[in-house]
């Protein structure tokens, strides 16, 4: 498994990230374990969590997700192998201060996720959403905070636009507070707005980005065909993710993505998933996708679409099919 800068900073990481957002919901903890143990010895080092995790948040299974991760890790005996992201602001507990950016939730979540994760800090602590409910200069400052208290090493924001973005970065130059070190946000073939002004404000200023949603839930894996109906269950009848990503045009749209996966597939040599890997990796701004599985041996295809190339024309072709997404 390649390895990466971490954008500017000096931390070093896996070029896929593991996502682990089922741990604890649809994933039991012998099954998170597996894919755990799957992903250390493919060398994917970056475990991508959260305090809110997991899956449905309407679940309110808030802290389980890190609690199996914090197991595995003093099962295994391998924290320093690996590189820890997590997150706050999502609500992680029923109280009126358990959500949010004040310095009062902040500095807490921090405690509690170190608590579960069994660490002593956090490589990578992200805001995971602009929404914190605070003023963005007391919520930075309390992330200051946590980082010169060696509580985390390393500051990101989540799912920031590009004019949130650039409001943050004055507010910390402005206050001489610890600099942004990555960004995650939903970046695919089936969500490509990034591109337009996020990314290039990125690559200005050095700040790795770690895209999740690499797959599309799972409809750029091959799994899913125009001539079927989606089964229940899925994602795109839940919640947030129905108001997001249903309707009968958008899954039109994403079955032409689909379909451009899977015929470039078949001409390279490549399955749909590795198509969509080595697309996103083909991105120069793109640090390292987080990729989520359900089983443990449908990892061993991802990581080997690290060392695949796309030809310019496939690239060509998958840009072009995917091109209504990057205005969306």
């Amino acid at each position: 498994m390649d390895i990466i800068r971490l954008g500017r900073s000096g931390l070093r990481v896996s070029r896929l990230c593991l996502g682990t957002m089922l741990f604890g919901s649809e994933r039991s903890e012998a099954e998170s374990w597996g894919i755990l143990d799957e992903a250390r010895a493919l060398g994917i080092t970056m475990f991508d969590t959260a305090d809110a995790y997991p899956f449905p948040l309407e679940a309110k299974l808030w802290g389980r997700t890190e609690t199996y991760i914090g197991s595995w890790l003093r099962s295994r005996r391998c924290r320093e192998e690996v590189v820890i992201a997590s997150k706050c602001v999502n609500r992680s507990g029923p109280g009126h201060n358990d959500y949010g950016g004040s310095r009062k939730h902040i500095l807490e979540a921090c405690e509690a996720s170190l608590r579960r994760l069994g660490v002593e800090a956090i490589d990578l602590y992200y805001l995971h959403n602009p929404r914190t409910d605070a003023e963005m200069e007391e919520t930075l400052a309390a992330l200051d905070h946590v980082i010169r208290k060696g509580k985390a090493h390393y500051v990101g924001l989540s799912n920031f636009e590009p004019w949130q973005l650039a409001l943050a970065m004055e507010i910390i130059g402005t206050e001489r507070l610890v600099p942004i070190s990555a960004l995650t946000c939903r970046y695919t073939l089936l969500h490509r707005a990034p591109e337009r002004e996020l990314f290039p404000l990125a690559a200005a200023k050095g700040f790795a980005v770690v895209p999740y949603w690499s797959l599309g839930a799972g409809m750029l894996t091959g799994r899913h065909s125009r001539a079927s109906q989606l089964p229940p269950g899925l994602r795109f009848d839940r919640g947030e993710w129905a108001e997001r990503h249903s309707g009968p045009a958008w899954v039109e749209k994403v079955f032409d993505v689909a379909e451009a996966t899977q015929s470039i597939g078949e001409a390279e040599g490549m399955k749909p998933a590795q198509v969509t890997v080595a697309w996103l990796l083909s991105r120069p701004t793109v640090t390292s996708p987080v990729v989520g599985v359900s089983r443990p041996d449908q990892l061993k295809p991802l990581a080997e679409a690290v060392d695949m190339k796309l030809s310019a024309e496939s690239i060509e072709h998958l840009e072009r099919v995917s091109e209504p997404f990057l205005w969306r």
